[in-house]
This record gives structure tokens, sequence and C-alpha cells, in this order.
């Protein structure tokens, strides 16, 4: 059994060490790790690092089956070393008995039969149920051995691009949408001042409209504490599917709010861990260049019945609190480039970019907080508010689900009539 058990082992684990040295399917033969991968591919490591993620649980399940068979080897071990004994036994017993004794030692042979049958009884249970442990480890490898198979020949094959690409390509997603797109998904943008054109996701409704996304929070999945270049470039995964986080990027938010002499109105769109959704809209919104630390401005709260938390907050602590949490004119600050109004660092202490002031009343870029509810506590030292928050719907210590910023001309904007939610997304920023 064990030398079996070994080679079966053995045969597995080549077959992850083969694959781990696989080539990427972009043709890279090295590269950082990227736990992106499984999603959209060739945009992450490869195959390699697909097999590398599995390797330990696999590994894991093998050590675990290998002490339980060696468990059951003991006991059957054991078992027959019993069976023998009982034998031994029974055969003394005949040796060594006389023909006038049968009758006095009939009572104690008896309880050792009787004593022996049970044994044997209980050992036959016992076997048949080690035998059936056997054949449940014995469907368990034939199981991993399918699996090492089939992820090696996922492996052997070049990595595809599965992300698809609308073929349709406009200044905004809205220009994409005049020109007759009616399918949400990823496109190619290339606003008035972009040196090239560049990946988004459009959101095109029923009515026309073509809203250009440029955040989306959903479930956690993604790390929102990056450096100032990485705010810069963007980072996440753009998909087709609606299951991806990312930041498009301030630079590229830039391009898209200063390259038309047609207003462009921000759309904030709200969930709650209840399910609950609301949205706030803000017209004339710019993001300035990076020699002016990507400044937000707006002209005016659009509307909306999430509340006007860009405006500031009356938290009760100061009569300044409002000055101080309102978001208009403010620069965009991340923990290695401070450009907030505060003596201490708001984005390192809230782990996280935005355009703070001293520090906040709305943040969507805050830590993710499964389930919503946190404490002062988990706020860190100075009980700052760094979960997602727009205090103007839920309190300071509620943090929510799902968040998605996206752009539309004024001219559009109330085409339809009230909000449109639903959201998809899209391909590596960062890659891109």
């Amino acid at each position: 059994m064990a030398p079996s058990l070994l080679v079966t082992t053995g045969g597995i684990l080549f077959l992850f060490s083969f694959s781990s040295a696989q080539i990427r399917g972009d043709g890279i033969q090295e590269c950082t790790p990227n736990d992106g991968f499984g999603q959209y591919c060739p945009t992450t490591c490869g195959v390699a690092d697909y097999f590398l993620k599995y390797l330990p649980g696999v590994n894991q399940d093998l050590a675990d089956m290998q002490r339980e068979l060696e468990t059951i080897a003991n006991l059957t071990e054991g078992a027959e070393e019993k069976i023998v004994d009982m034998k031994d036994s029974a055969v003394s017993a005949q040796k060594s008995s006389q023909p006038d004794l049968y009758y006095k030692r009939s009572s104690s042979m008896l309880d050792d039969v009787l004593r022996y049958e049970k044994t044997i009884i209980a050992q036959e249970q016992q076997m048949f149920e080690l035998q059936n442990l056997i054949s449940s480890n014995e469907r368990r490898m034939a199981d991993l051995k399918q699996i090492s198979i089939q992820l090696q020949q996922k492996c052997s094959e070049a990595c595809k691009d599965s992300v698809e690409i609308q073929t349709t390509t406009g200044t905004d997603c809205q220009d994409i949408a005049n020109k007759g797109a009616t399918t949400s998904g990823i496109y190619y943008v290339k606003p008035l001042k972009a040196p090239e054109p560049f990946l988004v996701y459009c959101e095109i409704d029923s009515f026309g409209r073509g809203f250009t996304v440029i955040q989306r929070r959903r479930d956690g999945s993604l790390d929102f504490h990056k450096d100032w270049i990485q705010y810069k470039n963007g980072f996440g995964y753009l998909s087709p599917d609606d299951t991806t986080e990312f930041w498009l990027g301030n630079e590229k938010m830039h391009l898209l709010t200063t390259g038309s002499n047609i207003p462009t109105v921000l759309r904030i769109e709200l969930t709650d861990w209840e399910g609950n959704k609301k949205y706030a809209d803000y017209n004339m919104f710019r993001v300035g260049p990076e020699i002016d630390m990507y400044r937000l401005s707006y002209g005016y709260y659009y509307g909306g019945d999430a509340g006007d938390a860009f405006d500031g907050f009356d938290f009760g602590d100061d009569p300044s609190d409002k000055y101080y949490t309102s978001h208009n004119g403010m620069q965009f600050s991340t923990f290695d480039k401070d450009n907030d109004k505060y003596d201490g660092n708001c984005a390192q202490q809230d782990g996280s970019g935005w355009w703070m002031n001293r520090c906040h009343a709305a943040h969507l870029n805050g830590k993710y907080y499964q389930g919503g509810k946190y404490t002062e506590k988990d706020a860190g030292e100075y009980g700052f508010d760094n979960g997602i928050i727009w205090v103007t719907w839920h309190s300071r210590w509620y943090s929510l689900k799902e968040t998605t910023m996206k752009l539309i001309p004024l001219s559009r904007i109330t085409a339809g009539g009230g909000q449109q939610a639903g959201v998809k997304q899209f391909g590596g920023l960062g890659d891109i």
C-alpha cells in the first residue's frame, strides 16, 4: 500500500513541478506573482502561478492521506497479529490439555472461545470499516490525479486573452454610444488631449446613455492601499462580466474631464449591506493635472437621494467640522504624497488615496469592512473614519458594501429619467 501511494504522490508532484516551469502565454520568461490569474489572462503571471497557488493544498491533502493509510496499515497489522496469537493459543491449549482435564477446563475454554469470537467479530467490523476508508482514499487519489491531468492540459496550452474588447472607439463612452454601440463592456477611448487610447468600461443603458466608469468597489477583493504612481496610472482589472474592482487612474480621469467643452457629471452610486441603493450627482466635475496634484472640483451638487457628502458634514465635534470635511477643491493624497489640510497624513491613517481635506465626510476608497460595521478602535489611533463612507446617508461608523463612480456629459444625464443602476467592468489596469 505505502509504495503504491508514494509512486502516485511522486507522479502528481512531478506534474506540478513540470507545470510550474511553463512559460507565460505572452512569452515572458519571468514575472511577479499576481493573484488575479484565473480571471483575466494574460495580464498575470500565467499557469505557473496558478499551479503554485494550489500546490500547498494538494500537498497537504496527500500528506493527510499518507497518515490515514499508515494508520490503516498499523491497525490491520494489529488485527493480523491478534489472529495469529489466537491460533497459537488454541494449538498450545490442545497440546497441553490432558484427557482427564477436559471436563474441568471446559468452562474456561468456553469463555475463551466466546471472548475470541467477540474479538474476531469486532476485528472483522474494523477491517470492513478500514476497507471502506481505503476505497474512499483511492477515490480521492483518482480525483486528484484527474485534476492534475486537467491542470497539465491547461498548462500546456498557450495563454489566451479571454477578455472581449468591443470594436467601436470614441472620445468617451457617450461618444461610443452615440456611434451606435448598445452593449456594455470594454472599449478603447481617446479623449482630445490624450496622447494614446486607453481601455475603459462603458456602461450603456437602454436610453443610449454611455457612462464611463472610473471606480468600482464590489466585495473587498482589491486592496486600495496604493501609492501615488498606482493611483495615477490605475489599478485593478477591467472585466466584461461585472465581477472586478478597480481604480481607472487619476491621469485618465483628468483627460476624460478636461477634453470637452460640455460639462461632465460625476455620478456616484452606493449600495449598503442591506441591499439599499442611493446615488449623488455632481455637475461640472473635473480632475486637475498632476502638477496640481489631481485637484477635485465641481460646480454644484446636481441631485440624488444619497445627500451631498462632498460638501462636508457637521459631526458635532467642532464648529469647523463641515468646513474641514468638504472635498471640493481638494488635492489628491496618498500615503507617500500628503496633500491634505491636516497636520498628519489622512491617506496614511486611512490606508488609501482620496481627495482629503482634514480629513473627509466621503471616502469611497476606504478600508473594506465585511458586514459594514466598525468601531472607533478599528478606525485607528486618532479615530478617523477609514471605511467606505458617505456620511449624509449612513453614520460615520458604517462602511458601505458597493460603490461606483462614473462620468457622463451633462447633456445626457437626464435622458430616460432618474438614476439608472447597474454596472459592469474590465482587463488589468496596471498592464494597459
